[in-house]
């Protein structure tokens, strides 16, 4: 499904989000009055994004009337993203029940204390009878030990996690910051943050009992994968819907249904979570043991050569070939050989 973000600003995005494959929506966040955003408020950063980019500058009341009902014509689940105060919460949230949402999103993004995000998962839950979902902010120092206050508190899921900041980017050309808000802050999203984000996911997931949606960094079916390996129900997708549109959803699920057709998987209660006992207290091993090459699957392209830090590999005539005494068994060339031909 999308994240609440520059892609779903409206009901058009929401509707063209359903279009291209989405399985849920999720739309912008929204509060008591309009954003005012800093412009510029979006830049590209290698393959990842940096955000400026507030809550939604649409008027509350646009979104009842015309927004949310746009959505709903899809005959999607609409989860409807709120923030940020207790008050704020208590005025919004009802009425966006009352508009038609099947679920809500707290966004605790502007929330300095876990104290505020436990107050206001309990506004929420008072204000509404729908399953009500937490956004946690990737900063909280502890976001396990958060994510079960949160449970404690009634929240009915997790959404996990949000852009990675405050990051700056200077435009060296004229010693500018790209980002027009203050301090020429912004928030960082995208293949960039997900390591970091599977990491909480499965944090969390080892935490509670309620659902977890993974958000961070998904750019392929693989990902959406490894997110529900790690313990994730659902993920969120922003910054490849932004740079490679809506069909995204729809690409991601087949090549997600690909994959476990392959590897005999029948439903995503398969895999959901199946790499958390794997993740051990202690290290697998502190000695080496050189990896190995499978010569059949071996297309001799290099880049284990070019890649290796210890001068250990080598491709001699047409197969890569591994130095045993030099090997320091980093891993590097297992995850950079395109072909899956090396392999500890």
């Amino acid at each position: 499904m999308p994240a609440a973000g520059p892609t779903v600003r409206d009901g058009d995005g929401l509707v063209k989000a359903a279009e291209g494959g989405a399985g849920g929506l999720v739309a912008k966040t929204v509060s008591v009055a309009p954003a005012r955003v800093p412009r510029p408020c979006l830049i590209k950063v290698k393959d990842s994004l940096m955000s400026a980019e507030l809550w939604s500058d649409l008027p509350l009341e646009q979104w009842l009337k015309y927004e949310y009902p746009k959505a709903k014509r899809t005959k999607l689940p609409l989860i409807a993203s709120i923030g940020y105060s207790v008050e704020e919460i208590q005025k919004v949230a009802p009425k966006v029940a009352a508009a038609g949402a099947d679920a809500l999103e707290l966004s605790t993004h502007h929330l300095s204390d876990p104290a505020s995000v436990i107050e206001a998962t309990k506004a929420a839950k008072e204000a509404v009878n729908i399953p009500v979902f937490v956004k946690l902010n990737p900063n909280a120092v502890d976001l396990a030990q958060l994510a079960q206050m949160v449970e404690k508190a009634g929240a009915d899921g997790i959404v996990a996690i949000n852009a990675i900041g405050p990051c700056l980017a200077v435009d060296i050309e004229n010693a500018m910051p790209m980002l027009g808000s203050s301090r020429g802050y912004g928030w960082l999203s995208g293949p960039s943050v997900k390591p970091f984000a599977v990491r909480c996911v499965a944090d969390i997931a080892r935490a509670v009992k309620i659902p977890i949606i993974g958000s961070g960094g998904v750019t392929t079916g693989r990902d959406v994968i490894e997110f529900i390996m790690a313990g994730a129900s659902a993920v969120q997708i922003s910054t490849a819907a932004i740079i490679r549109g809506h069909k995204i959803y729809g690409l991601m699920a087949d090549e997600m249904a690909k994959f476990m057709r392959a590897k005999g998987y029948n439903t995503i209660n398969d895999i959901k979570g199946i790499a958390l006992p794997h993740l051990p207290e202690e290290p697998f091993r502190t000695t080496a043991k050189p990896v190995e090459v499978v010569a059949s699957k071996c297309t001799a392209c290099g880049l284990c050569e070019r890649h290796c830090p210890y001068d250990a590999i080598h491709v001699i005539g047409r197969l890569a070939k591994v130095d045993p005494v030099r090997c320091y068994e980093c891993g590097l060339c297992v995850s950079v050989c395109p072909t899956r031909a090396i392999r500890f």
